[in-house]
Formats: structure tokens, sequence, C-alpha cells
């Protein structure tokens, strides 16, 4: 019998990688990521070049589930009552009442994130990290799930303000999309012919079996060695000669989340090593601060010396 739960759960997860994969042709690494930061309760930021799906990518994710989705477009005048809310007063009660914003949703696509003011980025801190918004001295929960996937274009695009590490900190992955070949791009074109693939998308999970999958992921095994690596990781950031921020502790609890989730994409009730190997460049990366390298070039810089020090440390056997 526990059998064939765990074959019907597997087969729910693939289910919905299959389904955004219908939009998102020849990336479902990519797919299986998004998915991996769902099922953890983490947020997920996608950072590439304008046109390569990133927009697509989220849309087909919300609307493969049952939930409540939102689109934020992100522009430099959006204000951080336009995301959270704001309160109103009502001369016929002679009473203030508190209008919901966007961000009581939830599914949020925050989309181009970095082409608003630092200021109204920060308004999302309290929600990714806490679940709630507080707004003139009250406290408003959000709904579970809820899940923020935002997309940014790299820096070296005009009109953009970089995140801050703090906000960028609440992102458990950081990830790319990238160019499609020669032969997935043709079938792109051929399938956007007569209109948008991802608005013939039905829903594959309900709220409730969401949420189901969402504490399943919280009981996959770690090993005490599986721990004591992941520690040796995130040291080592903190004694790397050309890093001036290393890893925090809250970054290594989100590593930990993060393989649990990516375990269980896989099919498994427990870590591998390999699972913190895949995931080190996505969960860490935007997480270390390389001194004296500019913006353009930090990003690359930032995932190699992660390479570097997963080279450098023993694999638990």
């Amino acid at each position: 019998m526990e059998s064939s739960v765990e074959n019907q759960t597997h087969a729910s997860i693939e289910q919905l990688i299959d389904h955004i994969s219908q939009v998102l042709l020849g990336k479902e690494q990519t797919v299986r990521l998004a998915v991996t930061a769902l099922l953890a309760q983490g947020h997920l930021l996608v950072e590439d070049a304008p046109g390569v799906g990133k927009t697509s990518l989220a849309k087909a994710l919300a609307m493969s589930l049952n939930c409540k989705f939102t689109r934020l477009q992100f522009t430099p005048d959006l204000l951080p009552s336009d995301i959270l809310g704001t309160t109103v007063f009502l001369p016929n009660k002679g009473e203030f009442e508190f209008r919901e914003g966007p961000i009581f949703t939830n599914i949020l696509l925050a989309d181009e994130i970095n082409r608003t003011t630092p200021r109204t980025q920060s308004a999302l801190l309290e929600a990714m990290s806490e679940s709630q918004v507080s707004i003139d001295g009250r406290t408003h929960r959000l709904d579970p799930p809820f899940f923020v996937l935002a997309t940014q274009n790299p820096h070296e695009f005009e009109g953009t303000y970089p995140l801050p590490e703090n906000q960028l900190d609440r992102f458990m992955l950081r990830i790319e999309i990238g160019y499609p070949t020669l032969d997935v791009e043709k079938e792109v074109l051929r399938t956007h012919q007569k209109g948008e693939p991802v608005d013939d998308i039905q829903p594959v999970l309900t709220t409730d079996r969401l949420l189901d999958l969402q504490r399943q992921v919280r009981e996959v095994r770690l090993d005490d060695s599986i721990h004591q690596y992941i520690l040796e990781i995130v040291h080592a950031t903190r004694e790397h000669e050309e890093l001036s921020l290393g890893i925090s502790t809250r970054g290594a609890v989100t590593m930990m989340h993060a393989v649990q989730a990516y375990a269980f994409v896989n099919g498994r009730d427990y870590v591998v090593p390999d699972d913190v190997k895949e995931l080190a460049p996505s969960v860490f990366a935007h997480r270390i601060v390389v001194g004296g390298i500019i913006r353009e070039t930090h990003r690359q810089r930032a995932t190699s010396i992660i390479s570097q020090i997963l080279s450098t440390i023993a694999v638990p056997v």
C-alpha cells in the first residue's frame, strides 16, 4: 500500500513537470528546479535575457495548479502600496477599511522585479519571509500556499535596479533558462503558430494536493553526513579569500529544505550528496558577494567559486 501511495505521489509530480514542459520546450531540468522551489515552500528567481520564456514558465506553473494567480509587472513608478494594498477611509461608514493588494494570492509572478526601485522591491521582504504583511500597525496573513516567482533581466540591461543582498537571500533558487537548440526553437515556432500554448494549460493539481506534497517534502530523510556536507561548504565560503560575504545560517537551512524537495521531485524519500552538488550553484551563488567584482560579471564568478569549493570538499559516502 505504501509503495502504491509513493508511486501515485511521484506520478503527480511528473505529470506537473510534463505539463509545464509542454510550454517550456527542451527545458525539463529548469522546470524540475522550479517545481523543487515550489514544493520546498521557497521562492524562485529566474534571471535571463528577455524573450527566453521566463514569463511563460511562471504562467504555465501557475495555471497547472488550481490556485489563485496574480501577475504584477514591476515598473519604476510602482509603489509599495501598489503591491501590499492600502487602508482607505469610508465616509459613509466613518471607518477605515483595508483593501488588499495583488500580493494576496497563491502564486505571484513578479515580472521584471529589478525594473522597480529598491524601496518597492523591499515591500516583498516580510511576505516572502513570514507569509504576512504589516500595514498601518496591523498584520495580515497570506493564505497558503504562497509562492513568488520573480523574473529579472541581467544587470547590464538599461533601467534595472540590482536586487540588494537581503532581497536575494529570500529566493531559495536563482536559475537561468538559456536559449533553446535550433531543433527545439523550430518546434517553438510551430507550437506558437496558432496561438499561445500556455493559454490551453489546465490544472493538474489542486491546492489541497499541493499543500499535502509540501508537507511530505519535510519528511524526506537527511543523514547527518549530509548536514555535515552542507555546513562544510557553507564554512568554506566564509573563509574564501575572494569572498567578502559568505553563506549565512539561513542559507544553510534553505539548502537543507531545497535538497529535501529535489530528492522528493526525483522520486526519493532520502537525500544523497549529488542533490547538494547539483543544487549548490542555484542555492548558493546569489548568496555570496565577490569582493572587487562588478555586478555584470559577479554571477559567473560566484558560480565558479562555488564549483571550486565543491571540488575541494570530500563527498560523504
